[in-house]
């Protein structure tokens, strides 16, 4: 089995995420380290929120399990949080 660094993990990470939006140019992949582990963090499009998320959040676990299965140091904790920016003000105002 090839082994992935924390660095080919987040641009993994994107290239799953791209396909399924209609953003892709949005879609921007982080890492951080803490003392839990290391935390990567997709950037979405508000519009493409509730496909990354999924029914019930069923397309998010599936991307944590995959996050996890690929993780090669078992001993370090990864995590994946899905961020949505929300709209500026006068967007917000344009759609109600």
């Amino acid at each position: 089995m090839k082994i992935m660094d924390s660095e080919k993990i987040r641009d993994w990470l994107e290239a799953v995420v791209k396909p399924l939006v209609t953003y892709p140019n949005d879609v921007r992949g982080t890492k951080s380290h803490d003392d839990m582990g290391i935390l990567y963090t997709l950037t979405v499009n508000q519009a493409d929120a509730g496909k990354i998320i999924g029914k019930e959040g069923q397309t998010s676990k599936a991307l944590r399990v995959l996050l996890r299965s690929i993780q090669t140091d078992v001993r370090i904790h990864a995590s994946l949080k899905i961020d949505v920016p929300e709209l500026h003000r006068a967007d917000r105002q344009r759609f109600y």
